[in-house]
């Protein structure tokens, strides 16, 4: 059942990490309007089932009127509402104090900072702990996301003691052209699941601006500007999807093979096996791998 949705507001973004999943930058295109912001909430509670909605990006407080202003419509539908940011407007504890207040105001419910170091490299006293005590000290419940650079480690199931890749971004989006040299990989045969996302019975999809429903970064449900979003849930089919289908059955290696993809003979994980599938489908399936700037292509 689903019971979250979160907007990417805007694929824009001050930074250009390694690890970005959705390859968003200063030149990323997509950004909402407050009408499609209006029309998804309206479409969220036809569905019924909808508790919280979040607003990431991309950076979302780059578009602080925006911003501001979905929050308050969410909070009045009664939704809990979230935002994921990077802090890059908390310059000090006092302005982000200031940056903060308004929300709170408008119903925020949840902050969530990035406190790591493809933000904000080894600096200690950097802006996203300036974020999280503003927060605290306004009553904002406030969380810190940390992701982990890529390791090398070994775990028990490993063979012949060959090192395994044990963490780190998942491996989609610009993380597969900046992260993936040097890391261990295994046979493509190997990843017969997707571990990661629940793609029968989703719990959250990402909606952006050109209407894409994210089951996964850059893998679509359909596009609700042509099909009403509550239709697009309610309609859902996960086996009938050509992508989701064979993935559900054997993973990205049975989606290589359902529609005959000539690919690599080693990955990282699934994650990266997948991503690079759907990239050489991109233009078989574009309703359903889409938005191509999120592979990188546009």
């Amino acid at each position: 059942m689903l019971t979250g949705v979160h907007f990417i507001l805007t694929y824009m973004c001050n930074f250009e990490c390694d690890h970005c999943f959705l390859y968003c930058s200063p030149r990323s295109k997509g950004t909402f309007t407050l009408n499609q912001v209006r029309d998804v909430l309206e479409e969220l509670q036809k569905i019924g089932t909808i508790e919280a909605v979040g607003f990431e990006g991309g950076e979302p407080f780059l578009f602080y009127p925006l911003l501001l202003e979905c929050i308050k419509l969410a909070s009045a539908k009664g939704f809990k509402t979230a935002i994921e940011t990077n802090t890059y407007w908390a310059t000090t504890e006092e302005d982000a104090e200031f940056w903060l207040r308004p929300l709170s105001n408008s119903g925020l419910s949840t902050l969530e900072v990035s406190d790591d170091t493809f933000h904000h490299g080894e600096e200690i006293a950097n802006s996203a702990k300036r974020a999280f005590s503003a927060a605290q000290k306004i009553g904002i419940n406030v969380n810190s996301i940390c992701i982990n650079k890529p390791m090398i480690g070994k775990n028990k199931g490993q063979v012949k003691g060959k090192p395994i890749y044990i963490g780190g971004p998942k491996l989609r989006g610009r993380a597969i052209e900046k992260l993936t040299e040097g890391l261990p990989r295994n046979s493509w045969k190997s990843f017969t699941e997707c571990p990661f996302e629940d793609l029968r019975n989703p719990k959250r999809v990402h909606i952006d601006s050109f209407g894409f429903v994210h089951l996964c970064q850059g893998l679509s449900m359909g596009n609700m500007w042509e099909i009403p979003l509550s239709d697009l849930v309610n309609n859902y089919d996960p086996d009938a999807h050509p992508i989701c289908g064979p993935l559900l059955k054997g993973g990205p290696a049975q989606l290589a093979k359902e529609h005959n993809v000539q690919h690599e003979d080693e990955y990282v994980d699934a994650c990266h096996m997948c991503s690079k599938i759907c990239l050489n489908l991109i233009n078989r399936f574009p309703q359903y791998i889409a938005p191509r700037q999120v592979y990188g292509l546009e």
